[in-house]
């Protein structure tokens, strides 16, 4: 079995009950997961104030899953995780809404806390998601990877 448990880009919301369960096992002595919300501010790139957000929206270039999968086989190869799983939304959401979901699960709790950090961070900076933000003064921009 891979240790690949769980991974897409969807338009529905997410579920953590659902990254517990692809991750869980009895090889896994520690699970370390990370969950990425809608927050009302953020600070706009070049900016240093924070501006309050209004609306969001998540865009995937076709190949997200293709790039998403490549992260993943990397985590896989460079730390000793008995399951990896990460979901990530599309589309308008709202205030609150979960983003992201990631976990990974091995025999030790340092182990899984690295390899998801590595997970979340290589997500962001590799796999082309963007997102499309509106503030509460009119303002909006597009954002990298998310």
């Amino acid at each position: 079995m891979t240790v690949i448990r769980l991974m897409d880009v969807r338009d529905e919301p997410l579920s953590v009950d659902e990254v517990v369960g692809a991750v869980k096992g009895p090889r896994a002595g520690g699970t370390a997961f990370f969950v990425g919300s809608v927050r009302d501010h953020d600070r706009a790139q070049g900016e240093t104030g924070e501006r309050d957000v209004v609306r969001l929206t998540y865009s995937a270039h076709p190949t997200a899953l293709d790039r998403l999968r490549e992260v993943m086989e990397k985590v896989a190869a460079d730390f000793p995780v008995t399951a990896l799983a990460a979901v990530h939304r599309v589309g308008e959401l709202e205030i609150g809404d979960l983003a992201v979901v990631v976990a990974a699960a091995a025999p030790h709790r340092a182990e899984a806390f690295a390899a998801c950090r590595r997970l979340i961070d290589d997500l962001k900076h590799q796999v082309p998601i963007w997102k499309y933000q509106e503030f509460a003064d009119g303002g909006s921009e597009w954002v990298g990877a998310c």
